[in-house]
């Protein structure tokens, strides 16, 4: 179907004399990814994306005129939205997601933690470099960076997806005291909420009655509907484990090469695996912001250039008054 989704954007395209592109940088990437790592790391991403291209379609549909590509962008508008919802039931966002389009990514977690990682323990290292100490205590410091980055991330990711499952648990805990204490009033909500998705008002109250008579489907209903609250994509122990695991990965690149070499050569391997690694990440972050490849990967690449330069400034400072 998304095959034929191509073709009918390509007749739309000739249509109005627009010339159509090969999948970009960043769409080749996302392949990349999925055949290595299977398709279920990009499933968010592929649910934003389907939520982006309903409202595309919607939108194109509201100002072409009756003509193809009207009809066009009807049946892409209406396929796109049963596509957006499928995969919806997959990352558990039941509804609408081309009106809340955010949700977890595992990917997501182990692309920024690697950044974190790989910039603040290059530029501890970098400090140390322009300190002009041995070989030795380079690695010294590159390892304690490394343990103190991948404690601080993983425990920061741990206690923010646990707060995060703790205040939406209060709210589920009131709402369904608040359905066992004023059924009437919920139920009164809950018509409101399907009248507002296009139901007839005695539609709506008719079906707003009957899932208020079973207490777990209203509850379920108003957790979807009325909080918007979806089910947690991973536990607060798995995103605090591959926060800090790829913090700990992306903090090693740059002190690696003093496991095995000394002086300058150990020093240009490391900034050249820490900028090129700098380039990759950022690259990996077009994924997620929708920048091109290139230009993503070359701003990580200057802000790692950045971050070398002004450790290096700082700890040759440093030694210099102290």
């Amino acid at each position: 179907m998304e095959d034929r989704h191509a073709e009918l954007w390509k007749q739309v395209l000739s249509e109005r004399g627009l010339a159509h592109h090969p999948p970009s940088a960043r769409a080749r990437l996302m392949v990349w990814l999925a055949r290595r790592l299977g398709p279920s790391v990009l499933l968010p991403m592929l649910f934003r994306e389907e939520g982006h291209e309903t409202r595309s379609d919607q939108a194109l549909y509201r100002r072409s005129g009756a003509d193809h590509t009207h009809e066009t962008a009807y049946t892409l508008a209406v396929e796109s939205a049963q596509h957006a919802r499928t995969l919806g039931e997959f990352v558990g966002a039941p509804g609408e997601p081309w009106h809340h389009l955010e949700s977890g990514s595992i990917l997501r977690n182990v692309v920024y933690g690697f950044n974190n990682g790989l910039t603040a323990n290059f530029g501890l290292v970098a400090g140390v470099i322009g300190a002009a100490v041995d070989s030795h205590f380079i690695l010294v410091t590159g390892l304690a960076g490394v343990l103190a980055d991948a404690l601080s991330m993983g425990s920061s990711g741990y206690l923010a997806a646990k707060s995060e499952h703790e205040v939406y648990s209060h709210e589920i805990a009131i709402e369904s005291e608040e359905l066992r204490l004023m059924p009437e009033l919920e139920e009164e909500e809950l018509s409101l909420i399907y009248a507002a998705k296009g139901m007839e008002e005695d539609e709506a109250r008719d079906l707003a009655r009957r899932v208020v008579a079973d207490p777990q489907l209203a509850l379920q209903e108003l957790i979807t509907n009325e909080l918007q609250i979806s089910p947690p994509c991973s536990s607060p122990m798995q995103e605090g484990w591959i926060t800090g695991a790829a913090t700990a990965v992306g903090a090693l690149i740059p002190v690696a090469p003093f496991l095995f070499l000394q002086g300058e050569t150990a020093i240009w391997l490391s900034f050249s695996a820490s900028m090129l690694a700098h380039f990759a990440v950022g690259a990996a972050r077009s994924v997620f912001t929708g920048l091109s490849f290139l230009r993503s990967g070359l701003e990580m690449l200057g802000v790692g250039m950045g971050v070398a330069a002004l450790g290096y400034a700082v700890g040759d400072v440093l030694v210099r008054w102290l």
